[in-house]
């Protein structure tokens, strides 16, 4: 479950696939929507994406983060991080990318895009509740 207050500010060690140059970005909830966040830039370019926590949705969902990938985040283990998966639509229908999650620091409020090496699909459905 995620740790993260409601809005807060993260840094990516690297700018998101698609999101160059920038790192900086504000993570808040989504009203009335538990688990549902959005991922907004702070350089004025409204850029947004959606990212669900997986531990209200796909709780079976544990992609392997790597020691290197800690090290990173300036953790040592993976109990330390946040992971969320980015939600879009698909013919009206949500899905979530679990191939490449994002994972936070909370504590130090740093972030990273993984493109996992597992066999996670790249537009899971989410089935009704």
């Amino acid at each position: 479950m995620s740790t993260m207050t409601r809005d807060s500010r993260i840094t990516f060690t690297a700018p998101p696939p698609g999101f160059a140059p920038l790192t900086e970005f504000d993570l808040a909830e989504v009203d009335g929507a538990p688990g549902l966040y959005t991922l907004r830039d702070t350089a004025g370019e409204d850029l947004r994406l959606f990212l669900l926590d997986p531990t209200f949705y796909l709780p079976e969902y544990l992609p392997g983060i790597s020691d290197e990938d800690l090290t990173a985040l300036q953790v040592s283990t993976s109990a330390e991080v946040d992971v969320y998966v980015v939600a879009n639509l698909q013919d009206g229908s949500p899905v979530v990318n679990l191939l490449a999650p994002i994972v936070v620091n909370p504590a130090a409020s740093v972030a990273t895009q993984l493109i996992l090496e597992e066999d996670w699909p790249l537009q899971a459905e989410l089935a009704a509740a």
